[in-house]
């Protein structure tokens, strides 16, 4: 018989070393430092997740605990579009993670998201960024299925490395192609009954109806005096964006829809950022990417060239190693995919309808738009947000009005049933944290308390 003394000697040890193993488990991947950061009192792990044991696929994070009680704070998991584009590149370094990167290195971002949540960046589906497939005919059938199955997976192992986090409120947040993404992510986990304490979604400047959000290019455009009265008309009447988004992705555009697209080409300009149509562009010559030139108000200044910057730091051998990240099957890490072959007829499958069905169980719903973004203009999304809230039968709770950062108008809001919300960004870009970032992390903080936007103060 075994003594009382002894058996609470053996549970104790095997307490201990669950709680080793377990804590152990993340603390593989926990950053000591990123080269050239500035000191900060929060935690930071990156690493990878295997979601297909045969094909070797693997995911890539980026975690970043809250600054302040991230014991008590919410999860917020972050996916960037494209389709095949980095979280971690654009969202952690352009956009609203900690840091962003400079010539002499990374600086503090005073409008970080983990001042508010436990920020998790993902890259997905494998191919983009650091993520991965050994066996890389995967890379040639990609599509919205299997990115969220593969991201699902990939929540299931990382609650179990992260088992501290299991019953904080989860959020799933991302922007344009993010609008099949989040949505579709957030039906597998309500379908499957999957145990993640998921309480809202939040997308911006989404790709919800391809009709609708493409065809509000042309009138976006007419109305800030980027196309003449005639192109527009010939956008109306002739060939319109979505027949030639249509026929691009094809392979071909008919000879009267490349005249449609030919002139607006000329009349917008290669000098005109249409992800923000109102101010200078940054030439770059690493990338080709434009952003935007500007100091923005209330004493905020960005960078329009972070991303060639955010470029090459990751592309140190140095910051990959202390990311734990690896090349596979590339030379160079780049902000979206060069690998990987979508597909695109996926971008024509509606996800307007999935936002309905997640609101009737019980998820709250943010819908947000940067208003300078003529790729994926407000003009469509808020005619979509609308007529999903009238035919699932939400009254308006909140009517249409301004809501404020300090003195400041920051955007217009509408709230429908509690549970749908629509919200514009003044003056932000398609990648809104990015070109507004107090504006966006206020948003931000309220749809995670579950408050209305402020008033004037």
């Amino acid at each position: 018989m075994i003594s009382q003394t002894h058996s609470c000697v053996v549970i104790a040890t095997i307490i201990f070393f669950v709680t080793v193993g377990v804590n152990s488990i993340s603390e593989v991947d926990k950053i000591s430092s990123l080269p050239q950061q500035p000191k900060v009192g929060f935690q930071q792990y990156a690493g990878y997740i295997t979601v297909d044991e045969v094909q070797k696929r693997a995911l890539f994070y980026y975690f970043v605990e809250a600054e302040v009680e991230p014991a008590s704070k919410p999860v917020v998991l972050w996916l960037n579009g494209g389709p095949g584009c980095s979280s971690v590149g654009a969202g952690a370094f352009v956009e609203h993670g900690p840091f962003k990167p400079t010539k002499n290195g990374l600086i503090k971002n005073d409008y970080s998201w983990n001042k508010e949540a436990n920020m998790l960046y993902l890259e997905s589906p494998a191919g983009v960024g650091f993520s991965y497939s050994t066996n890389e005919s995967f890379y040639d059938s990609v599509n919205d299925y299997l990115t969220a199955r593969d991201n699902l997976i990939f929540l299931q192992h990382w609650f179990t490395k992260f088992s501290e986090y299991k019953n904080n409120e989860f959020f799933i947040t991302g922007e344009s192609y993010a609008g099949h993404y989040v949505p579709q992510l957030a039906q597998l986990i309500v379908q499957t009954k999957s145990k993640f304490n998921l309480k809202g979604i939040a997308i911006g400047n989404p790709l919800l109806e391809f009709n609708t959000d493409f065809n509000s290019r042309a009138e976006y455009l007419w109305s800030h005096g980027l196309i003449s009265d005639s192109t527009y008309d010939s956008f109306t009447k002739i060939c319109n964006f979505s027949q030639i988004r249509r026929q691009y992705a094809n392979g071909a555009l008919t000879t009267v829809c490349a005249r449609v697209n030919r002139l607006v080409s000329m009349e917008v300009s290669r000098y005109i950022d249409s992800y923000d149509v109102t101010l200078d562009v940054c030439l770059s010559t690493v990338e080709q990417q434009t952003y935007v030139l500007t100091q923005l108000q209330e004493g905020e200044k960005i960078d329009v060239c972070v991303e060639d910057e955010t470029f090459t730091y990751l592309n140190r051998k140095e910051v990959q190693e202390a990311l734990h990240a690896k090349l596979v099957g590339i030379t160079t890490w780049t902000t979206c995919s060069g690998v990987l072959k979508y597909n695109m007829q996926n971008l024509e499958i509606p996800t307007i309808n999935i936002l309905g069905t997640l609101v009737k169980s019980g998820v709250r719903v943010l819908v947000y738009s940067g208003d300078q973004d003529s790729v994926l203009p407000l003009i469509g999304t808020r005619s979509l947000v609308n007529g999903l809230a009238k035919d699932i039968g939400l009254n308006t709770t909140e009517s249409y009005r301004t809501w404020f950062n300090g003195r400041q108008v920051a955007g217009w809001t509408q709230v429908y049933g509690d549970m749908l919300s629509f919200a514009t960004i003044r003056g932000a870009s398609h990648e809104a944290p990015f070109s507004q970032p107090g504006r966006s992390l206020v948003l931000l903080k309220a749809f995670l308390e579950g408050k209305s936007l402020p008033t004037i103060l």
